[in-house]
């Protein structure tokens, strides 16, 4: 009995173990697979390395600040170097990553979304009704506010990891 019981758990038991193992410090050990939740210090490490790129020219699929970023390659560049976090590549993909969160609960270092059905554009909001993301062909990376004539426009999705 007890070593069935062993051989049940012992899968179970040992991807916790890795997961834990590869897993940054500081994470809520309770976040549903495939995410982790961050702190409200590691939310804040976000935006704070999101404004730092602010000037960085876009690139469509760029994914570094020497080669330029699209706003995917942004978000996935800054989750990944400030908080060790994986994030998907696209945009669509986002749209159902993390936990989606009403726009009223908008908090530093959540993923604002943008677009009607799918979402088209991504940016990371950094606070104070400003989000960091990397417009367009031509242009760089920049900060914007949520209320500007053409931002508030858009269809806003919110997503927190």
């Amino acid at each position: 009995m007890a070593l069935r019981l062993l051989l049940r758990w012992l899968p179970i038991a040992a991807c916790l173990l890795i997961l834990g193992c590869v897993s940054p410090t500081g994470r809520s050990p309770v976040a549903p697979i495939g995410y982790t939740l961050l702190t409200a210090e590691q939310s804040n490490d976000v935006a704070i390395y999101a404004m730092g790129l602010v000037g960085t020219p876009y690139r469509y699929g760029g994914n570094t600040p020497e080669g330029g970023f699209d706003c995917s390659g942004l978000i996935a560049y800054v989750f990944r170097r400030s908080v060790g976090q994986p994030t998907p590549r696209t945009v669509a993909r986002m749209a159902g990553f993390g936990q989606p969160v009403p726009v009223s609960e908008l908090r530093t270092g959540d993923l604002v979304l943008f677009g009607a059905s799918t979402p088209s554009h991504a940016g990371i909001y950094v606070g104070e009704g400003r989000f960091v993301h990397a417009p367009s062909t031509g242009g760089e990376v920049r900060l914007d506010r949520l209320d500007n004539v053409y931002w508030a426009r858009q269809p806003l999705r919110v997503r927190r990891l």
